[in-house]
């Protein structure tokens, strides 16, 4: 099979060039796995760092988000069946999804939206997971709840901020305050449903007065967590709740106790990654956002599609996501 690798580590600051074809044997479905045809996949910030950080002797595929169709089944599946048009974010320990076959766990894997073409729906699955678990497994946000309560969005017109706006906004009655710096990316998040837009390249604090808001009950900080920390903890209440999905170099947790302000870290390939007790919870996860997909209640975050799945489009893919600029999620599709 045809596929897309990372074959070596970085020499002069970068190793984009080194993303390039390779041909494998077409993988062997057994236990829980779906051999699955990919038709679309979609880039993320994953794809670009494991890139960067990559070193090791043999190629490595990338990819954590698909669509496609099982081609077969191993002994143990149960969920599906040969022909069914599935989609998925994969796991971050196996193969990824930039190759023409890819295996699955069934687990982590639900039948794809009807309503909408494949490479609208690639955009969805690790996002979707992502916001899922951040707003209502992390953030602790109730559906159809916390209409009293606060939820300020940091990078809001991203791949997580685009579907996280649109769960909090459709499924709860949280005030939604989405961030964005650009008027590309603040059309954006307010076409998803935000309440209030505000510039996080201003002082958070004065932004919200701006729009009538002094203070904030739950943070999803998605990019620059660093950056805006201190202002973060200074316009949540006490007893507030403050989420991340990136990666500081460090943080500090001390300045959160004087609020109690509690913590919490969302990377949703834990439970791949570890096979835990409840990891069939993202193949229901997957299955419920299909249906308000074609129910009309979510809408794809496709930002931009960059063509056919090859190493020159996911080089340009990978260019972009690295500039942090990028809105909604850039998707590739057929090879």
């Amino acid at each position: 099979m045809k596929a897309i690798a990372i074959t070596q580590a970085a020499q002069n600051g970068t190793n984009l060039e080194f993303l390039s074809e390779i041909t494998l044997p077409t993988p062997v479905a057994s236990g829980h796995d779906l051999l699955v045809e990919v038709k679309a996949i979609s880039v993320n910030p994953v794809d670009t760092k494991v890139r960067a950080g990559f070193s090791a002797e043999q190629p490595r595929i990338l990819g954590w988000d698909a669509v496609g169709v099982v081609v077969a089944t191993g002994e143990a599946v149960t969920l599906f069946k040969p022909g069914d048009e599935v989609w998925y974010a994969g796991s971050l320990t196996r193969p990824g999804s930039n190759s023409e076959f890819q295996l699955v766990d069934e687990r982590i894997a639900a039948l794809k939206p009807k309503s909408i073409d494949n490479a609208s729906a690639a955009a969805l699955p690790l996002t979707a997971i992502t916001a899922w678990e951040m707003l209502f497994d992390r953030l602790g946000v109730e559906e159809n709840g916390s209409e009293n309560d606060v939820l300020l969005i940091v990078g809001a017109a991203g791949g997580v901020g685009s579907i996280l706006t649109q769960l909090a906004r459709k499924l709860t009655n949280i005030t939604v305050i989405g961030t964005a710096s650009r008027p590309q990316s603040q059309k954006w998040v307010s076409e998803l449903g935000a309440h209030h837009v505000i510039d996080h390249s201003k002082p958070l604090a004065e932004e919200l007065a701006r729009v009538g808001v002094k203070n904030v009950t739950h943070v999803a900080s998605l990019n620059h967590t660093e950056q805006h920390y201190k202002q973060l903890i200074d316009v949540l209440v006490p007893q507030g709740k403050l989420a991340l999905i990136d990666d500081p170099d460090t943080l500090d947790a001390r300045p959160l106790k004087v609020k109690s302000i509690s913590l919490h870290w969302e990377f949703m390939f834990t439970r791949s990654m570890f096979e835990t007790r409840d990891m069939i919870e993202q193949h229901r996860l997957l299955t419920r956002v299909a249906d308000l997909i074609d129910q009309n209640v979510l809408k794809t975050t496709l930002g931009e599609h960059f063509g056919t799945i090859n190493a020159a489009n996911l080089r340009r893919a990978h260019e972009l996501i690295e500039t942090n600029r990028a809105v909604g999620k850039i998707v590739l599709e057929g090879f």
